[in-house]
């Protein structure tokens, strides 16, 4: 009879024999997890704090890092952390091309940032901090949101077919807006608490916008300037307003939890004797009292700039101008929104770009006979506007920030000096985009 070896009991032969098995397979099912702990590394290289700071990658820079499993779709973590994001398709070809993350950093902080994939069923919900809308009225006086629509001309006759006349974007710190006809001026919602409030707008049972109330309200009069942003050309000293075109054109790119994208497209702008094509790119992300725009014009003539500017009708000070971080800066501040308190509104352009600056006359045209919209009291001549014109190549866009703060908001906006901390906070933010260690570059 064979006895086993009196000095390895049997039973412990047997338990490191379980031990070493279970340690096998732990192994083998823990380096799939290991493979997939593969990410960037993503460094803020300022000295201060930076939240709802906006990471996008394309679908090709997800690729080189990790193998795409099928139709997955990517997730990301920072340690334990799930981070907010959202996978857009911008060309409408039926697959993502870009994904938007949405991350804090400390001050000089260096942090992984780990990719992961799910089912498109198993995509995370999150906190919907952007939106977008252009609503279109219904025989029942409902309005029906649409990805695309056309405006109607003002030529003929002049009718109101959007909700709340407009164009509508938001997050969850500041609203716009640009009126869907010929007009074409930019507008201001401002909140006092961050909501998603612009499906509501003009609804039934939903309190009128042009008065304050628990969500904040409309704070803007815009006349006949340019309003909150809206876009001109500078062309021989004059100003042409981008409105009354033969073609003014809606478009949602993407709305989502992280960014909404939309454009704005143009033909038949009449400049001088020309009649040019124009696009808007808009895109808003959460936590910024800003949105982006892209410009590009098609037939743009030699030495010609694309302007954009803020209303002054109810200016009481003087606008300030600064330069910062690579950007020039146009503001104004004052007890000028339409509740009797304190705005603050700006355009940021890059230093390299900027043009002239000014302010239009005041002079009434509409009250002079150059009436475009008389049921609005609107003159397609510009007034009442501080702008900056930027330098610009035909068919390539330029970029500009729009920002707007609100004093019943928060008390930073009340003075003029904490706006301008803001600006250039903002400023020095974009000249100093966040690191991606493990990029092509980085």
């Amino acid at each position: 009879m064979v006895r086993p070896c009196p000095s390895i009991p049997y039973y412990n032969v047997c338990r490191a024999m379980k031990r070493d098995l279970i340690f096998l397979f732990l192994v083998v099912l823990l380096l799939p997890s290991c493979r997939k702990q593969t990410g960037w590394v993503i460094e803020n290289t300022l000295q201060m704090e930076r939240p709802d700071e906006i990471i996008i990658l394309t679908r090709n820079e997800v690729a080189s890092k990790l193998a795409i499993p099928g139709d997955k779709v990517p997730v990301f973590y920072m340690g334990n952390k799930l981070l907010p994001s959202q996978v857009d398709d911008m060309d409408r070809d039926g697959k993502w091309d870009e994904v938007v993350i949405l991350v804090d950093m400390a001050p000089s902080a260096s942090q992984k940032m780990i990719i992961s994939f799910v089912e498109p069923s198993q995509y995370p919900v999150f906190e919907k901090k952007t939106n977008l809308r252009l609503g279109i009225l219904q025989s029942d006086s409902t309005y029906a949101e649409v990805d695309q629509y056309f405006a109607p001309s003002c030529r003929d006759s002049f009718r109101v077919i959007a909700q709340a006349e407009s164009v509508n974007w938001e997050n969850d710190k500041f609203g716009f807006r640009t009126y869907f006809d010929c007009r074409n001026v930019k507008d201001l919602f401002g909140k006092r608490k961050p909501v998603m409030v612009i499906d509501s707008l003009d609804q039934p049972g939903f309190p009128g916008y042009h008065e304050l109330a628990d969500w904040g309200m409309d704070v803007l009069h815009c006349g006949s300037s340019l309003g909150s942003g809206g876009l001109a050309l500078l062309k021989n000293d004059s100003l042409y307003r981008l409105g009354s075109t033969d073609v003014f054109e809606y478009q949602k790119i993407t709305e989502g939890a992280v960014r909404s994208v939309f454009e704005l497209r143009y033909k038949g702008w009449q400049v001088d004797s020309l009649r040019l094509e124009a696009v808007e790119r808009i895109s808003v992300f959460p936590g910024k009292y800003w949105f982006q725009s892209e410009v590009s014009v098609k037939g743009l003539p030699a030495g010609a700039e694309i302007v954009t500017g803020i209303v002054t009708s109810k200016l009481t000070r003087q606008p300030f101008e600064f330069r910062e971080s690579g950007f020039t800066c146009i503001g104004t501040h004052d007890v000028q929104s339409l509740n009797n308190d304190e705005l603050g509104m700006a355009v940021l352009v890059p230093e390299n770009e900027t043009g002239k600056t000014g302010r239009t006359t005041d002079i009434d045209y509409f009250a002079k006979g150059f009436r475009t919209v008389k049921e609005k009291n609107f003159s397609q001549l510009i007034s009442q506007t501080y702008y900056i014109s930027q330098k610009a190549a035909d068919n390539q866009p330029s970029k500009h920030w729009f920002a707007a703060v609100w004093g019943l908001e928060n008390a930073q906006w009340k003075t003029e000096e904490g706006f301008r901390l803001y600006l250039k906070r903002e400023m020095e933010k974009l000249a100093n985009p966040l690191v991606i260690k493990g990029l092509s570059g980085n």
